[in-house]
């Protein structure tokens, strides 16, 4: 009876670690162009999604451009993620009525993506530049989240605002979470999800490449604000309290969340769309 109960616990067990895996997977993993598209089926503007060229690759961006007039937010992904994570800021109707807005999956993170990721800052700041290009600069705000921040910093032209949200823009403080291992062995890689394989690549580059930027960032003449949580240990709060002080207090501001977490770009929405609408004028 013993041997029994054990063997029915353990393939419960596995039944379960199985199903959590599957749920996992499907859940992180980049959705489907109709599944992005179904975020906005109430939404009074509808957004136009298209697979944008950027040297030998092609990635998805989500727009909705009414009004030239208009300033346009520009979101930019962090490690892992995807133009999927600012769909409640585009879905807004206050937000639509206000600006123009931008999203897309950077390269390693698009739906069936077949490309790596580039693991570099350098990229993916050329590519953002890319993808602004036709914009008028002196409206458009750059939106960054965790790993997108370093890329919207590293932009010096000058732009309307930077919006930095949980940055992680300083090696020193750059975790290194243990699970990372199961990417590193190649006995446990295997398990690892594909997009979270992309996610763990450049995880593990940015802390060197992140040296060849972070004694630069006050080189930029742009307006930064950065939200930061206090108790944010994916991308510790001493990040953007490193960066306040390559600034002077004209330049730079630092809205903390007190016990604020990683998942801000969720979480703390209202307040996050409070500032952007301070930049409306």
């Amino acid at each position: 009876m013993f041997k029994k109960i054990l063997k029915i616990l353990f393939i419960t067990i596995i039944i379960l670690l199985v199903g959590l895996y599957t749920v996992f997977t499907v859940f992180t993993a980049p959705k489907s162009d109709k599944k992005v598209l179904e975020v906005y089926d109430s939404s009074i503007v509808k957004p136009l999604l298209t697979i944008e060229k950027y040297k030998d690759f092609s990635f998805r961006k989500i727009s909705i451009q009414k009004d030239p007039i208009l300033p346009t937010l520009v979101f930019v992904h962090g490690t892992i993620g995807s133009l999927n994570d600012f769909s409640k800021y585009m879905s807004d109707s206050l937000l639509q009525s206000k600006f123009n807005m931008i999203a897309y999956d950077r390269i390693g993170y698009n739906y069936k993506d077949k490309n790596s990721v580039q693991e570099s800052i350098a990229f993916e700041r050329d590519m953002l530049l890319d993808i602004i290009k036709q914009l008028d600069k002196e409206k458009v705000i750059l939106v960054g989240y965790s790993y997108g921040g370093p890329i919207v910093l590293s932009v010096k032209e000058k732009i309307k605002k930077i919006l930095l949200l949980a940055p992680a823009v300083q090696s020193e403080v750059e975790p290194m979470p243990w699970i990372l291992n199961f990417y590193k062995w190649k006995a446990t890689r295997w398990l690892v999800p594909s997009v979270w394989k992309q996610a763990s690549k450049e995880k593990l580059s940015h802390r060197d490449d992140l040296k060849k930027f972070e004694k630069e960032w006050h080189l930029t003449t742009n307006s930064i604000v950065s939200i930061h949580g206090t108790s944010d240990w994916i991308v510790p709060y001493q990040n953007s309290i490193m960066l306040k002080e390559q600034f002077n207090p004209e330049q730079f501001t630092l809205l903390d969340l007190e016990k604020g977490n990683h998942g801000l770009v969720w979480s703390n929405f209202d307040f996050i769309k409070e500032q952007l609408l301070k930049y409306v004028y």
